[in-house]
């Protein structure tokens, strides 16, 4: 069951997931911890989360980012199955949807691992070795566009 544990802060929501085949927890709690810092408002649906449920927590709470961890290096063959059923629903084609930590099981990352992660529907890969600041300045870069088309809109 999802749990929002979220002040309702009035920043973006940010959907924070693990995936089926996943069963730690930790990394989960980091990335929240990490978006609370940046302003965003977090729905952590833990470790083994099945794609349908990923699915429909995204449909309910609408977020402006959907991030998926993983430690275990199933994250390629996973993370692709689930880009793909997310993009395949209604509405959640163009949700940015990032997917990061440890991808494979046979070393890091490379346009191996993460062509077809993008290609699958990632709007970002972020391999274990990538390290927390490129995740960092990317949330952040999407906030400064969100604020900047919100201003445009007025």
């Amino acid at each position: 069951m999802a749990h929002d544990r979220s002040p309702h802060s009035g920043g973006p929501r940010a959907l924070v997931s693990g995936l089926e085949c996943d069963s730690h927890t930790w990394n989960l709690v980091y990335i929240e911890l990490v978006l609370r810092e940046l302003g965003h408002e977090v729905v952590n649906l833990g470790a083994c989360v099945p794609d349908g449920l990923v699915v429909r927590e995204c449909r309910r709470h609408r977020p402006g980012l959907v991030v998926i961890g993983t430690v275990n290096g199933h994250g390629l063959a996973s993370g692709v199955r689930l880009a793909r059923r997310l993009r395949g629903s209604p509405g959640l084609a163009t949700v940015p949807l990032v997917i990061g930590g440890k991808l494979t099981t046979s070393g890091t990352g490379g346009p191996r691992v993460t062509g077809p992660l993008l290609a699958a529907g990632y709007s970002a890969v972020f391999p274990e070795d990538t390290g927390i600041g490129a995740f960092r300045s990317y949330v952040e870069t999407l906030a400064a566009g969100a604020a900047h088309a919100e201003r445009a809109v007025r």
